[in-house]
C-alpha cells in the first residue's frame, strides 16, 4: 500500500529570487533549526528576502535568513540572523559545488515550508538576470494581465 504523502504547508516564498535570476534548478533541503525557531516559523515570521546559501567547510549554510524571536522565548530565543545548516545528500552537495563553480551561478532560498512536520527549504541553483531580461519579463507579464483582461471583457458581454 502507497504511503499517503503529508500535506504541505507554505511559510514563506522569495518571489524577489524569481525577478532577479533564472532558476535553473531546485532542490529540497532540509534546515537544522531551534525549537523557538519552529515557533516563529509557524507565526510565519520569516524573511527570505535578501537570503543566499554559501559551503563552508564542505557543508551548505543559509545566510541573511531572518528569522524573528519568538515573543514566549525568553532566555532560549536564538539570534535572528544565525547561520542555518541546510541538510542535503552527500551526492547532492558535491554535485552542486561543481555546478557552482561555473560562472555567474549562485544558490538562492525559493521557498519555506512544512513537510509533514518537519521544515523544508526549495533552493534554486540560480543564474543573475541583467536589466534587459528583468524588462522583458515585466513586459511579457504586463501583455499577459492585458489579454486576460481583454478576454474577461469579452466573456462578460457575451461576444
Amino acid at each position: 500500500m502507497a504511503e499517503k504523502k503529508a500535506f504541505d504547508k507554505n511559510i514563506a516564498q522569495n518571489r524577489k529570487a524569481y525577478h532577479d535570476y533564472f532558476v535553473e534548478e531546485t532542490y529540497e533541503a532540509g534546515i537544522a533549526l531551534y525549537g523557538t525557531e519552529v515557533k516563529s516559523l509557524r507565526l510565519g515570521r520569516v524573511n527570505l528576502k535578501d537570503s543566499y546559501c554559501s559551503f563552508k567547510k564542505g557543508e551548505l549554510f543559509v545566510l541573511g535568513l531572518h528569522i524573528s524571536p519568538y515573543d514566549q522565548g525568553n532566555q532560549f530565543n536564538h539570534d535572528p540572523l544565525r547561520e542555518k545548516k541546510l541538510l542535503l545528500h552527500k551526492q547532492e552537495l558535491r554535485k552542486l559545488v561543481g555546478l557552482l563553480s561555473r560562472d555567474g551561478y549562485t544558490l538562492v532560498p525559493l521557498s519555506l515550508y512544512f513537510s509533514g512536520n518537519k521544515v523544508k527549504m526549495a533552493i534554486g541553483l540560480c543564474k543573475g538576470k541583467k536589466l534587459y531580461d528583468k524588462r522583458e519579463s515585466i513586459a511579457r507579464a504586463e501583455a499577459e494581465r492585458s489579454m486576460s483582461r481583454i478576454v474577461k471583457e469579452n466573456a462578460l458581454r457575451g461576444e
